[in-house]
């Protein structure tokens, strides 16, 4: 069966606004980074030696190659699961622990929770959840929680149906989720048609926990394929595809007042030099992970497979490139931070399905030995 998630061939960036009048140095770098640009969107170029930023090889995972996993962090430890390989979805789960760099089986996801890949995970006060997805045939919405003091998992409330729909409306694959203290959240997605929704679980509340329904981002696009990277005590979502269309609105979410915020665009909009790059950020299927006081954009697609890698300063909202990620070009991978460090794996290029795993170390210098 089509595997259509992962078919974004057809995507194309939004058309940025740019300024009628720059200065002309401002536009000699503006032309020299449109030359860049599409030098670093090819798979397999070489790094670019001006920018910062080393990968070094990890243990590869231990289970097959694949794409849209999913991870979920405890402590010191990621939790990798589901997927699809181009033949067969699975509910196996693995664990890699940041301090010994290994991997070890995990239990695997019960046979009601079925197969699947394309669904969301996140950690809320200890345990880890999965929910949504793709099974091949229907859209998901069933959650389970997975508790690591026991390995044990636990069917938990299903990810709700909005208000006044009809039964099942509420499936989706391809959304985003987090965890912000105690609770988790679940955005956009695709449930036959794109969204901006925004629902919080509380797994505290009764024995199966409940979905709440929360402020829709402010933006104008609906997404699927985004990436969600938590600062503090709010979430950024960032880049996804809307009808075919990468997305370049960006917004942080605040728990605590129910409300979003909405960034700059992801695009050349001013007349300053900073964002004169912009457009090779923008993407869809891409993971991000945090480090400190940034946060880290890599990998995805964009009319193809990208390998450009940025940098977020949430302080100033600013992006900065940094090395590319230099394993192949690749989509619906998994990216996370374990003990303080960012780590980016599996993913699909074509037919090709991927099993290894880099950290990222945004301040050394390129190495190509590591």
């Amino acid at each position: 069966m089509l595997f259509e998630q992962f078919e974004q061939k057809n995507i194309k960036p939004k058309k940025s606004k740019f300024k009628k009048m720059k200065h002309l140095k401002k536009l000699v770098v503006v032309a020299t980074s449109f030359v860049l640009i599409g030098v670093a969107c090819k798979t397999g170029d070489s790094v670019d030696s001006t920018t910062v930023g080393n990968w070094v090889k990890r243990s590869a995972f231990d289970g097959n190659g694949r794409a849209g996993a999913v991870c979920f962090v405890i402590g010191d430890t990621a939790y990798v699961g589901t997927g699809f390989d181009g033949t067969k979805r699975y509910r196996d789960f693995w664990k890699y622990n940041v301090n010994s760099g290994g991997w070890d089986r995990a239990t695997a996801m019960p046979d009601a929770a079925g197969l699947r890949n394309s669904a969301v995970a996140f950690t809320a006060n200890g345990k880890g959840y999965v929910t949504t997805g793709y099974d091949g045939v229907n859209k998901l919405q069933d959650t389970w929680e997975y508790n690591p003091l026991t390995g044990s998992w636990k069917q938990m409330a299903n990810f709700p149906d909005p208000p006044n729909s009809s039964l099942g409306d509420g499936a989706r694959y391809g959304a985003v989720g987090f965890g912000i203290g105690a609770k988790g959240y679940v955005c956009s997605g695709y449930t036959g048609s794109h969204t901006k929704d925004l629902w919080e679980f509380d797994p505290a509340n009764g024995a199966m926990g409940t979905w709440t329904q929360k402020a829709s981002m402010n933006t104008s696009d609906k997404r699927r394929d985004a990436v969600a990277m938590v600062y503090g005590e709010e979430a950024y979502i960032i880049s996804g595809t809307n009808n075919g269309t990468t997305v370049t609105e960006m917004a942080k979410y605040t728990p605590g007042t129910d409300k979003w915020t909405k960034l700059r665009d992801i695009a050349n909009l001013s007349s300053e030099t900073y964002d004169d790059a912009y457009a090779s950020i923008v993407r869809g299927s891409a993971v991000g992970f945090v480090i400190g006081d940034y946060g880290y954009l890599a990998t995805g697609q964009n009319g193809s497979n990208v390998n450009t890698v940025w940098e977020y300063n949430f302080k100033t909202d600013v992006w900065v490139q940094k090395t590319n990620f230099e394993r192949s070009a690749r989509n619906a991978a998994i990216g996370f931070t374990a003990g303080g460090k960012g780590f980016v794996g599996l993913g699909t290029n074509s037919t090709y399905y991927f099993d290894n795993l880099d950290e990222f170390k945004p301040n050394d210098s390129y190495n190509v030995n590591d």
